[in-house]
C-alpha cells in the first residue's frame, strides 16, 4: 500500500530472491534483475555477527572490523562495491530523464547507493542506518543530490 499509485519508468532488483520477493510484495513485479545490486560480498565474514569477528581480531591483536573500511575478507573491498554501484548510478542517469526509478536490494548496498549519489565515499554508508522493508528517496534539491526521505514506513503525499 506504501507503493500504490506510483509507476516508476524502471525497477531494478537485486538477483537475490528476497529482494525479488519484496520487489513482488511491494507490487513493483515488472522488475529487471541486475547483478550489481546483489548485497556486498563479504567473504569469509559472511554469517558472522560483528562480536564474533571482532572477538577474533582482538585475540589476534587487530582493531575491530568494520565493513565500511575492512571490506569482506576475501570478498569485496569498499573500492570494488563503489565502482559497482558507480556503474549502475551512471547507468541509471539516461533512465532516470523518463521517470523515477525503484531499486530493490540490501541494506548495505543500498547504503552505498546512497552514499555515492551524494558523492560520498562508501564509508559514508555507515551513518545511514536502514531497516528492513522501509523507503528511501533519492533526488536532487537546488540540482544537487540529496537524501529526500530515508528510511521512512511510509511516503508523504506529494513526494
Amino acid at each position: 500500500a506504501v507503493l500504490s499509485g506510483w509507476s516508476p519508468a524502471a525497477v531494478l532488483v537485486s538477483p537475490l530472491l528476497r529482494a525479488r520477493r519484496t520487489a513482488e510484495l511491494a507490487g513493483l513485479g515488472d522488475a529487471v534483475v541486475d547483478d550489481r545490486l546483489i548485497e556486498w560480498d563479504y567473504g569469509a565474514v559472511e554469517g558472522r555477527t560483528g562480536a564474533e569477528i571482532n572477538a577474533e581480531r582482538a585475540a589476534q591483536g587487530q582493531a575491530p572490523w568494520s565493513i565500511w573500511r575492512d571490506g569482506g575478507p576475501g570478498g569485496e573491498s569498499p573500492a570494488q562495491v563503489s565502482a559497482r554501484v558507480d556503474s549502475l548510478l551512471a547507468d541509471l542517469a539516461a533512465v532516470r530523464e523518463r521517470g523515477d526509478v525503484a531499486l530493490v536490494a540490501h541494506g548495505h548496498l543500498l547504503r552505498v547507493v546512497a552514499a555515492r549519489w551524494l558523492g560520498e565515499p562508501v564509508s559514508f554508508g555507515a551513518h545511514l542506518v536502514l531497516d528492513a522493508a522501509r523507503v528511501c528517496v533519492l533526488g536532487a534539491e537546488h540540482e544537487q543530490p540529496a537524501l529526500l526521505l530515508w528510511n521512512a514506513g511510509e511516503v508523504p503525499a506529494g513526494l
